[in-house]
């Protein structure tokens, strides 16, 4: 039978610190309800701001202003071709899906720049000898230049390449693609849209 070993004793500090139950003073809480609640207000107000600003742009309809020097020295500006339809289309000779569209925007282009449509290509974020290269390389011939700091692809708010944007005669936005124009008849959907009517 095995013997029970006495108890080992335990020394206890003669008083254990105690938890601070004090309540935090409603001041406290206040404050720090303010820090957290602030910045966040200003995230929602910005961005429901930015988000309105895109949408009354959008609902207006008019066409920001454009107006850009093409590789070839030539001054381009958007009010100049009112009463004429004008496809806006933003690219890059480093985006592949922008390589997919090239053909099929120079061939419509090719038969439809004596029927009151305009063309006009913005390359963005790009080197110009590799920027000239693809235009070289898809043969375009409609006129084409780079989007100097960005500022027309940040006035119509796109939000990669290719996006294209169709303009009627009277300058508003009727249609904005986002990604390559799959195919000609597409292409003509939009097309047909802003041709200028007839007189």
């Amino acid at each position: 039978m095995t013997e029970m070993s006495d108890p080992v004793s335990v020394s206890l500090p003669d008083a254990l610190p105690e938890a601070d139950t004090t309540p935090t003073p409603r001041s406290v809480l206040v404050w720090r309800a303010i820090f957290v609640l602030v910045p966040l207000v200003f995230i929602v107000f910005l961005a429901l701001r930015l988000g309105t600003a895109k949408t009354e742009h959008r609902a207006e309809g008019l066409a920001p202003h454009l107006e850009f020097t093409t590789f070839d020295g030539e001054t381009i500006n958007l009010d100049d071709l009112r009463g004429k339809g004008v496809m806006v289309n933003f690219w890059a000779s480093w985006c592949d899906p922008c390589r997919e569209e090239a053909a099929l925007l120079e061939s419509t282009w090719r038969r439809e720049k004596d029927n009151g449509i305009i063309f006009l290509g913005l390359d963005y974020l790009d080197q110009e000898p590799a920027a000239k290269a693809y235009l070289a390389e898809y043969d375009i011939t409609y006129p084409n230049g780079p989007d100097l700091r960005s500022q027309v692809a940040r006035r119509y708010g796109i939000s990669g390449v290719p996006e294209t944007f169709f303009i009627d005669p009277e300058g508003k936005i009727v249609d904005i693609v986002v990604g390559p124009i799959a195919n000609q008849a597409q292409m003509n959907s939009y097309l047909d849209k802003i041709r200028p009517k007839e007189k």
